[in-house]
């Protein structure tokens, strides 16, 4: 029994480094899903914020990817020590989150407060995610790499579906602001499984190669890289309008309450489950390019869901659920093969300053677009609002079309497409489309 078990286990989870490294990032994803729903609710039912207020408070968690992603990229190239990174890093947030229950619990909390800590989280999560694709890429083989992300986002569809939930019943229970305990936990918890690996990671960018704008360019001569971040900066930022507002219209407008908000966004963020579990087998099939140009359409179509629901209590929760389950599916699919297909496409010398830039340009979008939210909410309306966003976010995939991405296939998905009478199918780089892109330009 205990082998057919270990049998069923994927082969990655065998490594002792990599599950420790998956242990961390999944510890962290459940409590990153608890404040999803509890610090907006702190917002809304402890500080009382209208529109534009949650717009401000959403901007500012992502504003620092504009500000710092490329610095963040060229610093982490040129100095190393990536883990070291994501443990400081990890620490740090752990101790702003815990000043939110701290500041309500002396009568001291304010908005001003939860700005400050959204700003610097989000400064300190820039710093992680630069670190963590090149972690990543020390830890799993090339041909793994589509499996080793299905593991990571499938921890992170998971945490779709408990953490909401979590959250939810902790803010009924506890308040907001003690709800945010969990993922200032979650993060010291992500510290502990990190320093408990030692990969041997990729030699740090030579003298006179960390230029800033290194990571910049090589997107901008990137035939497969470009066109992602266009896509995804369109989709970011209209998907930032609808999150700006989706809390504040879901209890106030629907008058969903928060426990219950929270059960409905665990039970449809299941479509992510299924998202990462098929992603494989639908890019073994399909091409990781199609299937992530299809994804794009995924996730952006089901929110529409939203701004027309209406009618009886149960019909509006099916069709929240229903928004939510479809767009878990989406972005479960687009985030997979996206993050396989660029570790395979970004050389290792440029991988944290591509990465740095990639998250500038399209993180950057996230606060545009949650302040364009809070200011649309306020002039025309929460559900006129939640239509152009949920319209806008499916004109990203327009991007894809015209690009070679649609088109592009892993290695190992090209030598699975071999044709009975054993000639090959031209891979990425016997086409022209990987072979220049990976290529490493000047600094």
């Amino acid at each position: 029994m205990r082998a057919a078990l270990a049998a069923r286990v994927p082969a990655l989870l065998h490594e002792p480094m990599f599950r420790r490294y998956w242990s961390g990032q999944t510890i962290s994803m459940f409590g990153d899903q608890i404040s999803t729903i509890a610090l907006p609710l702190v917002a809304v039912l402890t500080l009382h914020a209208g529109p534009a207020q949650m717009g401000i408070l959403a901007a500012l968690l992502w504003l620092p990817s504009l500000l710092f992603g490329v610095h963040a990229g060229a610093w982490v190239d040129r100095h190393g020590h990536r883990r070291a990174t994501m443990i400081t890093a990890d620490i740090g947030r752990a101790v702003l989150l815990a000043s939110i229950p701290a500041g309500f619990a002396l009568g001291l909390l304010t908005l001003w407060q939860l700005y400050v800590v959204a700003f610097l989280t989000g400064t300190l999560s820039i710093a992680f995610t630069v670190a963590n694709p090149t972690l990543f890429v020390s830890l799993v083989p090339e041909p793994e790499y589509v499996s080793g992300n299905s593991l990571i986002y499938g921890s992170r569809a998971l945490s779709f579906v408990g953490g909401p939930s979590i959250g939810g019943l902790l803010v009924q229970v506890l308040t907001a602001p003690f709800a945010v305990v969990a993922d200032a936990l979650s993060f010291l918890g992500s510290a502990f499984f990190l320093g408990r690996i030692r990969p041997a990671e990729p030699p740090v960018a030579e003298p006179g190669t960390g230029s800033i704008g290194a990571g910049l360019r090589f997107i901008r001569t990137s035939a497969i890289v470009r066109p992602s971040l266009l896509a995804a900066s369109m989709i970011n930022f209209f998907n930032f309008v609808f999150f700006a507002l989706f809390v504040l219209y879901a209890t106030r407008t629907l008058g969903v309450a928060p426990g219950l908000l929270g059960l409905v966004l665990g039970i449809g963020a299941l479509g992510g489950v299924l998202g990462a579990v098929v992603t494989n087998r639908l890019a073994g099939r399909f091409g990781s390019g199609l299937v992530l140009t299809a994804g794009c359409l995924m996730f952006t179509a089901p929110l529409m869901l939203v701004p027309l629901a209406a009618g009886s209590r149960p019909v509006v929760l099916v069709m929240l659920g229903a928004a939510e389950f479809g767009s878990g599916f989406g972005v479960m699919v687009l985030d997979i093969t996206i993050g396989a297909i660029f570790a395979v496409v970004i050389p290792d010398p440029l991988r944290s300053r591509v990465n740095g830039a990639f998250q500038a340009v399209n993180y950057g979008t996230r606060p545009l677009g949650a302040l364009v939210g809070g200011f649309l909410g306020t002039a025309i309306g929460l559900r006129p609002t939640l239509w152009v966003a949920a319209i806008g976010g499916m004109t990203g995939v327009l991007w894809l079309l015209p690009s070679p991405v649609p088109r592009f296939r892993m290695p190992s998905e090209s030598r699975q497409a071999r044709p009975a009478d054993g000639t090959a199918e031209a891979s990425p780089g016997e086409s022209g489309v990987v072979g220049p892109d990976a290529a490493e330009p000047a600094a």
